[in-house]
């Protein structure tokens, strides 16, 4: 679910209190500063029924204490009776989560401890450490039920505090491209169509429904180069549409969601500068899926793998049609799949899926414009690992080359003009769509093989490295978009990724990977093949003995199951198939075209995405509030040093790092601290690599892995392949072509020519023989300055003679990439007055407090400890 704090002002800590006559709960909501207050008033006296009451009023801290007084003296007892004061404190929380009800009465979930993980644009990301679950209705109201208490165990068997984030002022729903391109519009229109959306969400009186199972996500590292950060950050949205387990939940609803929907965000950005007006940000976004058609395995009987069947006809594809109308809408095109499921077996298994998903492809490609076609890319990624001749991360390199060429990716900057001084051959032809503030990425890729886990893991994480490679360059920080193996950078990138697949295996399999990116590249050492046995065996007795029960509580959780006393409990019921497959239950009174297959507006909006363009109805989904830069809860300075408050170091530098570069750089004197640098796996963290000479680097390059021979033909494949006893061809003979053809070198397969270039013109240009005049002037007047200013100056006799060209305009025709196109902060003189202070105390001068600096450090102390 969408973790936002829906009834709260800049929301971030909540003092529940409540009335010794337990009537009514307090909820009090504060700002960073503590000088903004919000109070939201919760009945507890209805058994059944949410009733909250909003007050509009933004209080400060002086009025909101008067009027926790006066409700505290109002609901005092009597003097001389028993009794406790009128208000007492319940606990203290950071966000509410929502409201849910089962056969009883509301209960209200609170965020009561949290860790900021990450910091996107000065917008602070949290990571749900402990909730609280509190039931609303007093006890002499209250209607029991014998099954509420199981209800209760069931819907707590989700963990809040196992990846599950949230954030006060960024929507963690959406990825940077929506949240940048859609909400930048005048101030004044988007203000008056959210605040009629906040006051909808305000009068809501029964348990919000979210559409995003915001789950998995947000590791961030850190990337070092040569002192310039760079933070990594991914981001995992699990749809909630049809979510659920392996084996329980497979292929595709009757409304087109699909099981075990990931939408993957790699978020790059210069950590110099933490804003989204001033710093530089890129993202990149891929998804993985089940095949979207109906289809599911019989675990009837217990067996590792369950016969695969198709549940039902389907000639005109019309789940398939559903699925990619989403698509559509949600990224635009070109829509590209890549499927990796086998298409060769004995006995028919995987191979039913592609089957049926190629022909439904090809079907609703008929009526699509040439130029918004989906792509359609079969790759047997297992049989491939079979063979010794073929190398499965090349090939993986060369799609994953090709797909992020078409779909591009998205950065809020315009490009800096080093590329066009030194431009590549792969920056010329980058797909997408260029606008006046940088790039932004149209279509996206679909990965997928039959549990969407270990195989598709690894494609995602080449095609990943292949858009990091690209958004790294976009930001000026390599010279050429393309990353080498065995490079620190790399290698953080592929624990990055390991640590996502893990965890959507977990919750979707019952396990960690079996098959990891070192598996694919046959450097996994030998113990790693008992951790896959042991994992296999994991997943097996998760799919057999625990998938039920964490089925059920998602299903509670998710609301797709609601109880009644009128309908039978979620445990009675012999199977979860209509609650979903709702539609089934209906009659179809407007049947959907078989042609016209997709929704009203997305075709004229493409290659662009639907929901981002920007019209009435997608303003009226927006609920989130915009914020500016002039807003206290993003604002940095208060969120970190917290000016108000006497604070520790520990608690200041609160962002937990999943990783740095630092942690793989070898430690000995004199390595190349470049987080590109190729190094040997065996010597990492160990010796050198920085002292050798350039051609044994390279050749070192040409010996690192993904530099295996490339992929074999198809022919050859087969007579090396043991277990396939089919050729690999179409229907009529022909070779397959299901693969996009793609033309690209291979990490290993340099051209003499390039090396040439790279010897003769290191700087990208001929040299002349002899510097131009103005070029001489020019280096003259700065070895001048050099010598200047470094006091190495012994003779100034001639330094009149160079005054033309010592003191020249410091004027750039690029200020996006100039040095001085940044201005000097103007500081005022009380500022400088107080760093003054700071630094006589720290030298032990020790100025006299004046009056309303001690009568305000007196009531800092009655506030916060008396």
């Amino acid at each position: 679910c969408t973790l936002n704090c829906r009834y709260s002002f800049s929301s971030v800590q909540y003092f529940l209190s409540h009335s010794w006559r337990r009537q009514r709960y307090f909820l009090v909501g504060s700002n960073e500063a503590h000088t903004k207050h919000r109070v939201l008033k919760i009945d507890r006296t209805e058994p059944k029924d949410l009733v909250i009451i909003d007050d509009k009023h933004v209080y400060n801290q002086h009025e909101v204490r008067e009027l926790l007084g006066r409700l505290d003296l109002g609901n005092r007892t009597k003097i001389g009776q028993k009794g406790s004061s009128g208000l007492s404190k319940a606990l203290t929380a950071y966000g509410i989560v929502g409201f849910v009800r089962f056969l009883e009465g509301y209960y209200i979930v609170l965020i009561t401890k949290r860790r900021k993980v990450a910091d996107i644009g000065g917008h602070s990301i949290y990571k749900i450490e402990d909730t609280s679950m509190i039931y609303i209705p007093n006890d002499s109201v209250r209607v029991t039920h014998p099954d509420e208490a199981r209800y209760v165990r069931i819907f707590q068997n989700v963990d809040l505090s196992s990846n599950f984030y949230f954030s006060y002022s960024y929507d963690l729903s959406h990825s940077l491209q929506y949240n940048l391109t859609l909400l930048q519009r005048p101030y004044d229109l988007w203000l008056s169509e959210a605040s009629s959306a906040e006051e909808e969400v305000h009068t809501q009186s029964k348990q919000d429904s979210f559409d995003i199972f915001e789950d998995e996500g947000l590791p961030t590292q850190e990337l070092l180069i040569y002192g310039r950060p760079v933070h990594i950050t991914l981001i995992a949205r699990r749809s909630s549409k049809f979510a659920g387990t392996r084996f329980l939940k497979r292929g595709a609803n009757c409304e087109g969601d699909v099981a075990n929907e990931v939408e993957t965000e790699q978020i790059v950005h210069d950590a110099s500068v933490m804003s989204f007006t001033a710093g530089s940000y890129s993202s990149y976004v891929q998804v993985r899926g089940s095949v979207p058609l109906y289809w599911s395995q019989d675990i009837s009987t217990m067996m590792p793998k369950p016969p695969i069947r198709l549940d039902q006809a389907d000639p005109y594809a019309h789940v398939a049609a559903l699925h990619f109308d989403q698509m559509l809408q949600r990224f635009g095109s070109p829509i590209i799949i890549l499927n990796l499921v086998k298409k060769r077996e004995k006995r028919k298994h995987e191979k039913i899926l592609s089957e049926e998903l190629y022909p439904a492809v090809i079907n609703l490609n008929q009526f699509l414009p040439p130029d918004h076609c989906i792509d359609y890319i079969a790759w047997d990624m297992a049989r491939y690992t079979k063979s010794k001749l073929c190398n499965v991360l090349d090939r993986l390199s060369m799609i994953a080359e090709n797909v992020v060429k078409r779909t591009g990716f998205f950065i809020n900057r315009s490009e800096f003009y080093c590329h066009i001084l030194r431009p590549d051959e792969r920056w010329g032809d980058l797909g997408g769509q260029i606008t006046n503030s940088g790039r932004v990425q149209n279509g996206v890729l679909r990965t997928n093989c039959v549990d969407c886990l270990d195989r598709t893991n690894t494609a995602q994480f080449m095609v990943g490295k292949c858009a990091l490679a690209y958004q790294l360059y976009a930001l000026g920080m390599i010279d050429k978009p393309k990353l080498q193996f065995d490079t620190d950078c790399v290698r953080l990138f592929e624990e990055l990724y390991e640590d996502h697949g893990d965890t959507l295996s977990l919750q979707y399999g019952g396990s960690q990977l079996v098959h990891r990116v070192k598996t694919y590249r046959k450097i996994a050492p030998w113990t790693q093949h008992s951790k896959d046995i042991m994992q296999t065996l994991s997943r097996y007795y998760s799919n057999a003995f625990s998938d039920a029960d964490r089925q059920d509580a998602i299903n509670l959780f998710l609301q797709v199951y609601q109880p009644s006393e009128s309908k039978p409990h979620l445990w009675e019921l012999p199977t979860d198939f209509y609650l979903h497959q709702r539609s089934t239950m209906a009659l179809p009174l407007d049947r959907r075209s078989y042609t016209l297959w997709w929704s009203e507006g997305i075709l004229s909006s493409l290659p662009v995405a639907y929901d981002e363009v920007p019209c009435e109805e997608n303003m009226k989904k927006i609920k989130v509030k915009r914020v500016n830069q002039f807003d206290e809860s993003i604002d940095i300075y208060t969120e970190f040093f917290k000016p108000y408050e006497l604070t520790s170091f520990d608690d200041t530098f609160c962002i937990t790092m999943t990783n740095s570069a630092r942690e793989f750089m070898p430690k000995s004197v004199g390595v190349d601290p470049s987080p590109f640098t190729v190094r040997k796996p065996e010597e990492t963290g160990k010796s050198v690599l920085g002292n050798k000479s350039s051609k044994e680097e390279t050749l070192l390059q040409r010996k690192t892995a993904a530099s295996a021979p490339p992929p074999p033909s198809e022919e050859a494949i087969s007579s090396t392949s043991e277990d396939d006893s089919e050729e690999d061809r179409d229907e009529d003979g022909s070779v397959s072509q299901r693969s996009t053809p793609i033309k690209l070198l291979t990490e290993s397969g340099e051209s003499s020519r390039t090396q040439e270039q790279t010897v003769k013109e290191p700087y990208g240009l001929n040299l002349a023989k002899f510097p131009a005049e103005n070029d001489l002037l020019i280096y003259e007047s700065c070895l001048i300055l050099a010598l200047h200013f470094t006091r190495r100056l012994t003779c100034v006799s001639f330094l009149p003679l160079l005054l033309p060209s010592l003191y020249r305009e410091p004027v750039s025709c690029f200020p996006e990439d100039s040095i001085y196109g940044v201005a000097p902060p103007q500081v005022n003189r009380d500022s400088r007055d107080v760093f003054e202070s700071h630094v006589m105390a720290g030298q032990g001068q020790v100025r006299a407090l004046c009056r309303d600096d001690t009568l305000m450090y007196r009531e800092y102390v009655k506030n916060r400890y008396m």
